[in-house]
């Protein structure tokens, strides 16, 4: 059984208070070995470029599937943000992926949010 691609496309959040930049990450699919490394660099992309004041909402409403390489992805891009007093948080996770995360402790680090209102609202809010 051949994986799904993934697509991951990047929005700015509108609105946002000063010196806070709000980047909504969608992905849809399937984050495997297949694809994970070269999707990833996008993402570090974003961070590169904005160092400072930087949070990220994670839309995985149409995520279906993310191996462990993902998830370590998913905790480097966290600590990165955060070092830079930034938060990451999902929107809409479904429930596997959200069993995933709570089993390796991530959802301790990065909230998880039913919408993706509610996640940018957690975010933008001062």
């Amino acid at each position: 059984m051949p994986m799904m691609p993934v697509q991951i496309t990047i929005e700015d959040v509108a609105g946002t208070p000063a010196g806070k930049i709000v980047k909504v990450i969608h992905i849809v699919g399937q984050l495997d070995e297949s694809n994970v490394d070269e999707q990833a660099k996008s993402i570090y992309q974003v961070i590169e470029a904005n160092p400072q004041g930087l949070s990220l909402v994670f839309d995985v409403t149409g995520l279906e599937y993310m191996n462990s390489k993902s998830i370590g992805y998913l905790t480097d891009w966290y600590s990165k943000v955060s070092a830079s007093g930034g938060k990451v948080v999902l929107a809409a996770p479904r429930e596997n992926i959200l069993d995933i995360l709570q089993v390796v402790g991530l959802t301790q680090l990065v909230n998880a949010y039913p919408s993706l209102d509610e996640a940018k609202a957690a975010v933008t809010r001062p």
